[in-house]
């Protein structure tokens, strides 16, 4: 094999440990596609938030899963980041997504084996050609538990959770760090207790914790050992 072949590279770990911006800097780096699952459930989230599946603080999952034939999710075009915009029904959602609201319901959306299923098959097909670079929380188990390199980012919660109120502050929404804090909690617990595609560290998977990392530490880590995984497959 060429050393220089485009392999699938699969990102798992916790929620707000950064698995998005390291795997779009790693996509730039290397000239591969980078997909963000996570942006696909919030997708599915948002929807359902939408669409009134969401009231009196309880998720109505039945009625979500016979409309989810009616649900189109898609990326498009790329936006002004150079990042292509999450479509839901043809609608650009890429900012409404990455609100707390939507953080606070993705998880419990995110367990229900039907969304799950549809959305594993549509990554499946886009992963395909290889030259791939997936996010989220079951890749590595799931989605493509073949991946030539497989990492499982994590990070002390208190960091992640001044890591992400600081996002959602340069996004102009108001929040605490307890509020993110709680919330990281309740996402963790559900991400890593559902039945469905649960979030494991799975064995061969590279644990890579970057509570003391930069991203150009964390970046240059990861190219090494992409590398290191593409010169193994050549011999």
């Amino acid at each position: 094999m060429d050393s220089s072949k485009k392999i699938t590279i699969a990102v798992d770990g916790y929620s707000s440990c950064g698995k998005s911006t390291l795997a779009k800097a790693l996509a730039k780096k290397l000239h591969y596609i980078f997909i963000d699952t996570g942006a696909m459930y919030r997708g599915i989230t948002w929807y359902a938030l939408q669409n009134g599946y969401v009231k009196d603080s309880k998720l109505n999952a039945s009625d979500l899963i016979k409309d989810l034939e009616n649900i189109n999710v898609q990326f498009g075009d790329l936006n002004e980041e150079g990042i292509r915009k999450l479509l839901v029904n043809g609608r650009d959602v890429s900012k409404e997504i990455r609100t707390m609201e939507i953080s606070d319901w993705v998880s419990p959306v995110a367990t229900l084996k039907e969304v799950r299923q549809k959305l594993v098959a549509q990554q499946r097909e886009m992963g395909k050609q290889g030259g791939v670079i997936m996010d989220g929380r079951d890749i590595g188990s799931v989605v493509f538990p073949y991946a030539e390199l497989k990492l499982f980012l994590t990070a002390d919660k208190e960091i992640r959770a001044e890591r992400r109120l600081l996002e959602l502050q340069h996004k102009g929404e108001k929040s605490t760090l307890e509020d993110v804090l709680k919330n990281l909690e309740k996402r963790d617990f559900i991400d890593s207790t559902r039945e469905e595609s649960p979030l494991i560290q799975v064995e061969d998977a590279i644990v890579i914790d970057n509570s003391l990392l930069t991203p150009e530490e964390q970046l240059q880590k990861v190219l090494d050992l992409v590398q290191e995984r593409q010169m193994q497959l050549a011999n």
